[in-house]
């Protein structure tokens, strides 16, 4: 699988060691990724993700998996973030009307 952050789109990135001589050579920055299991509160189910660090904080911050996902874009989100916020918003329509 791609290493890639299910809910921010955060991949791998190549850069350089640069050594004290200013010698170069190139390296990867790999996100660190977590298999988490997050709650959303308008289906009232879990879904697995595979998330970013920065991007479990920023869930917490936000105020749930509800309100992350549906202010993301979807550029940003898999295909399997894209089907759960599909499903939130479809919820969350109805139980307003």
């Amino acid at each position: 699988m791609a290493r890639r952050c299910d809910l921010t789109g955060k991949g791998v990135v190549t850069g350089n060691n640069v050594s004290h001589a200013k010698n170069r050579t190139r390296r990867t920055f790999r996100p660190n990724l977590c298999n988490v299991t997050l709650i959303s509160d308008a289906l009232g189910r879990e879904f697995k993700f595979k998330v970013s660090a920065s991007a479990l904080r920023s869930v917490d911050h936000v105020g749930g998996l509800d309100a992350f996902i549906l202010k993301a874009r979807d550029e940003q989100l898999s295909l399997k973030a894209r089907r759960v916020k599909r499903q939130i918003a479809k919820a969350k329509s109805e139980a307003a009307a």
